[in-house]
């Protein structure tokens, strides 16, 4: 049995080697020792109805059939029950645990099992039996593969290519963190419509919020990508209430547009369990809307900023609106 306790990575920072059957009793073993944190009461805005509707269940019947898992379910998306009504669920590949331990996410830390090569075509198969016309891919993060999944995520891209060839492909990434060059780039050459890496955060917050990232590594990625494929949509989000401020929230838009980001999200971060990160406060709309503003202004071609905003949410109609933003800045 592996020993749980603490352990330094290559950079120094605190890392946690988590045992498979601990991960198995809880769904954040990691997470257990940190006192309990107060979850706030959602305020009006941030109120939506439990799912129930025959789309919804439709949705549920072709994921659970087809053997996939959803960020939806995984991340409890506040979302679901619209998304998954109107057939829009978000895949999230490589098994349902992940490696890393973000303080604000939901999905399970563990050991992952193996990959599933039967994945990409079941995948490939669900997208073309809903009939989507955009669909979103994710993953866990896999730290304990030599590529971080790369070819994995490639191979999904490709399969989708060929099952539903009308479908755009929207991919929110994971970092590659110390990984080959060349296995970010596998994912790029693949060729997706929209490459989605998050930042989720501003860079003073890392350590707590995102201790197994880099910032400039993550904005790096994004960089990368218009490199290689300038004709490629980039897109990028963030998450307030964590504690930032508007001025640190100013400088991510400004890095994100430095790296060529076209569209970037934010959301009002939502606390899974009393073990997660806290609530520092929850934005208003207003404030939204200030936020929505000021990005338009700096120059991206397409703003998402709304307490309920999420990466994948309204995906297909945003990639639609990202396009045609696109021809009109370049017909002028």
């Amino acid at each position: 049995m592996l020993d749980p306790g603490p352990r330094r990575d290559d950079l120094g920072a605190m890392a946690t080697v988590i045992d498979r059957n601990a991960a198995r009793a809880t769904r954040h073993p990691e997470k257990q020792g940190r006192a309990d944190s107060p979850i706030l009461a959602k305020p009006p805005w941030l109120r939506v109805r439990a799912p129930g509707s025959a789309g919804y269940s439709e949705t549920r019947r072709i994921v659970k059939s087809h053997g996939l898992v959803t960020v939806c379910e995984e991340a409890a998306c506040p979302n679901i029950g619209e998304c998954w009504s109107q057939s829009h669920a978000t895949m999230m590949i490589m098994g349902e645990t992940c490696t890393r331990a973000c303080a604000f996410c939901n999905v399970a830390t563990g050991l992952p099992g193996p990959l599933d090569s039967s994945e990409p075509a079941r995948v490939a198969e669900a997208v073309a039996l809903m009939g989507l016309k955009h669909v979103v891919i994710t993953s866990v993060d896999r730290d304990d593969l030599g590529d971080g999944g790369a070819a994995h995520f490639a191979a999904v891209v490709t399969a989708i290519r060929a099952a539903a060839p009308g479908v755009t492909i929207e991919i929110l990434t994971p970092d590659f963190l110390r990984k080959p060059v060349a296995a970010a780039e596998r994912v790029i050459a693949s060729g997706p419509d929209v490459f989605n890496h998050n930042l989720e955060t501003v860079p003073r917050l890392y350590l707590s919020i995102r201790p197994g990232a880099r910032y400039y590594h993550s904005l790096r990625l994004l960089e990368r990508v218009k490199e290689l494929s300038p004709s490629m949509f980039t897109k990028s989000g963030l998450m307030v209430g964590l504690g930032e401020s508007k001025e640190e929230v100013m400088q991510v838009m400004d890095d994100m547009r430095s790296a060529g980001v076209d569209f970037i999200t934010i959301g009002q971060y939502l606390q899974p369990t009393r073990k997660h990160a806290p609530i520092d406060r929850f934005v208003s709309p207003d404030e939204f809307a200030a936020l929505e503003t000021i990005a338009r202004a700096k120059g991206f071609l397409m703003v998402s900023a709304s307490p309920l905003t999420r990466s994948s949410h309204h995906a297909g109609e945003d990639f639609a609106r990202l396009r045609a933003a696109r021809g009109a800045r370049t017909a002028v």
